[in-house]
């Protein structure tokens, strides 16, 4: 290509005789190639001399991943979208399949010596947008600089009870009992200093919809702030829902954006919030 664009943009422009939904599945399935590398991101950054290829028969069926896909994949980093119910990284109590088992098969198709590092985690039931890093320096560097680097972290949560107020914050500080349940302090530095800002999307007199956004990510932190406000995230037992109208949990990492570790440009990420999150207010 000549010129700079985003790549849905540039597959619109060249690929004139199919819908726009068609190019979002050329993406979706894995069917677009940058430099020979698999690219998903709607607004992934084309540069000139950069080429696109398409393959008409898509990628995605042949991939052995179960409960995740990939959104993109640099030379630095993966970005999955990770379906509820799939664990991050194994415990020591649990050995089942995990993202991070997959993920490393992946990369040692072509390098057998190649790793990944985790970045952040998402707990077993919360679905979204997830990153690693594929170096142990790349994986230092987005840790050490997180509140930096990432510029929008926001979830979908359903939540029980109608939430009166149409946005809020919420402030605490968290620590761990010694049945690894996360808990709220008021008193100041007594535990992770943990803030959450929520907006009411949607609710009836049952449930509540909400976009909440992290300034701070801390363990267990919007499951948490949601049982101290009264409206506990739907299907969370551990932290007082008693309601289970979606056979999941009601959380959902809809959105992350960062600058690049080495690039240095903005990256966005959205992973569409599940159509069951919306079933209550049907």
């Amino acid at each position: 290509m000549k010129e700079s664009a985003e790549l849905l943009a540039f597959l619109l422009q060249t690929q004139t005789k199919l819908s726009r939904n068609s190019v979002k599945s050329l993406l979706t399935r894995g069917q677009v190639l940058v430099n020979d590398r698999m690219e998903k991101a709607y607004n992934f950054q084309l540069e000139p001399g950069f080429t696109v290829t398409i393959r008409r028969e898509g990628a995605e069926q042949k991939a052995p991943f179960i409960g995740l896909s990939i959104l993109h994949e640099d030379d630095d980093i993966i970005i999955i979208n990770k379906d509820a119910g799939l664990l991050s990284i194994a415990s020591e109590k649990e050995n089942d399949v995990t993202a991070y088992r997959q993920l490393m098969a992946h990369v040692r198709t072509s390098d057998p010596r190649a790793r990944i590092f985790v970045v952040h985690r998402l707990d077993r039931d919360t679905s979204g947008v997830m990153m690693f890093a594929k170096s142990e320096q790349i994986q230092q560097q987005l840790q050490n600089a997180w509140q930096e680097t990432v510029l929008e972290r926001s979830y979908i949560a359903l939540v029980e009870g109608e939430v009166k107020r149409q946005e809020g914050k919420i402030e605490s500080w968290l620590q761990e009992s010694s049945t690894l349940k996360m808990y709220s302090s008021s008193r100041p530095n007594d535990g992770l200093h943990a803030i959450t800002h929520y907006k009411k999307l949607q609710s009836n007199k049952q449930f509540s919809l909400l976009e909440v956004r992290l300034e701070t990510g801390r363990k267990n932190q919007i499951r948490v702030h949601m049982q101290d406000i009264g409206h506990p995230i739907v299907g969370d037992k551990k932290y007082g829902s008693k309601s289970r109208v979606i056979p999941r949990l009601g959380l959902h990492a809809r959105i992350l954006a960062f600058t690049h570790p080495t690039i240095g440009k903005i990256l966005r990420f959205e992973a569409q919030s599940p159509k069951s999150f919306f079933s209550p207010f049907r």
